[in-house]
Parts: C-alpha cells; structure tokens; sequence
C-alpha cells in the first residue's frame, strides 16, 4: 500500500477510472449483441434501429477514450455490415 498522499489518491481514482470504463465497454458489449440477435432472428427494422443505438453508444465510448477510434470503426463496421447481409 502507498503511504505518500498523492499516490494514494492515484489509486483511487485509477479505481473510479477502471470502474467508469469497465461499465462504458459492458453497454458497447450488449449493444452489440442486441444487433447481433436481430440479425439472428431476422428482424430488419429491429436490427436497424439497434444498429443506430449501437452506434451512438460506441461512438459516445471512443469520444470518451475508452476505445480508440479505429476500434470504434472497426466495431460499428462489423454491425453495418452484419445488419446490410440481411435479406
């Protein structure tokens, strides 16, 4: 354990800091399988409109620098494509 207050202080908020990004990358996770289950299932209009929210929670996560932008891309990419297979 540290005894110097400032680095006491550092691992408190590298705590809050870990905790805050553990949640962000959890909802990007369940967006991700919400579009994922539509396309599974079939639904066009519900894999869209999951696609749209998956989006803008991905992009909300790498704006925050819990993903960097091009893994940001890459993942909104995946789910476009998976959403425009559909028949």
């Amino acid at each position: 354990m540290a005894n110097i207050k400032s680095a006491k202080k550092r691992i408190l908020v590298a705590q809050t800091k870990a905790e805050r990004n553990k949640s962000i990358r959890s909802g990007v996770k369940t967006a991700m399988k919400k579009v994922f289950a539509a396309v599974e299932g079939g639904d066009k209009a519900a894999a869209s409109a999951a696609l749209v929210n998956a989006t803008k929670i991905i992009e909300a996560a790498a704006s925050k620098g819990v993903y960097h932008k091009n893994n940001a891309s890459r993942k909104v990419s995946r789910l476009a494509v998976a959403v425009n297979k559909m028949a």
